[in-house]
């Protein structure tokens, strides 16, 4: 079932054209790469498709609910919370799914949800199918570097059970290995049923996307 759909959507201020032309779709499952250079309005096309920013052109149709991994500027872990604590704080906000939508979520997302009290770190990545995370409980979101802050935007993303996650520049501050690391996550994520659409500069070989520039 497709998630998101776009026809000719554009964005256009004063300045000029933000995007233009986008006609993009992803189902659930599905791993779609946003790439091109920075200042290319790859971040505001990724805010547009989760409902943070407007756009001026085209149509866009979403089924269910969006949650954001990490922006840079936009959505960005506390730098005085531990990863734990971000976890638990997430956890607490979001508390136990409502019955109505229960067989609308993960049932990954419903039981992080419920082992909170117990161990919420570990419940969350095991939900989010990255128990090989490079990520401390411990460490302060100060401290992270850019792929671990990619990896505790993506858990916390996953605990509302969305339909659609996007994620930001997602080989920013990456070296290969890291690159490698975080598709594949981005692919696992996508094969529990999420729709996932990630943006950046470019989508490391034998990545498993289909890919918009």
């Amino acid at each position: 079932m497709n998630i998101v759909e776009t026809s000719g959507l554009g964005l256009r201020t004063r300045r000029g054209w933000v995007y233009r032309d986008v006609d993009l779709t992803a189902a659930s499952g599905e791993l779609v790469a946003v790439t091109g250079p920075p200042g290319s309005g790859r971040t505001s096309l990724l805010l547009t498709l989760a409902g943070r920013f407007p756009h001026s052109h085209g149509e866009l149709r979403r089924r269910g609910p969006a949650a954001l991994g990490q922006v840079a500027g936009v959505h960005e872990p506390d730098p005085t919370l531990t990863v734990a604590e971000h976890i638990t704080e997430r956890l607490l906000l979001l508390g136990p799914v409502p019955r109505r939508r229960r067989r609308l979520v993960p049932v990954a997302a419903v039981r992080a949800r419920r082992a909170y009290r117990r161990d919420a770190y570990a419940a969350a990545v095991a939900g989010a199918g990255l128990t090989d995370a490079p990520l401390d409980p411990d460490r302060y979101g100060r401290d992270l570097t850019p792929v671990e802050r990619q990896v505790l935007g993506l858990v916390l993303a996953s605990l509302g059970g969305p339909s659609l996650i996007v994620a930001d520049d997602v080989d920013a501050g990456a070296d290969r290995p890291e690159r490698e690391w975080m598709w594949g996550a981005l692919e696992r994520l996508a094969d529990q049923g999420y729709a996932v659409v990630a943006s950046a500069r470019a989508v490391e070989p034998g990545v498993a996307a289909t890919v918009h520039r």
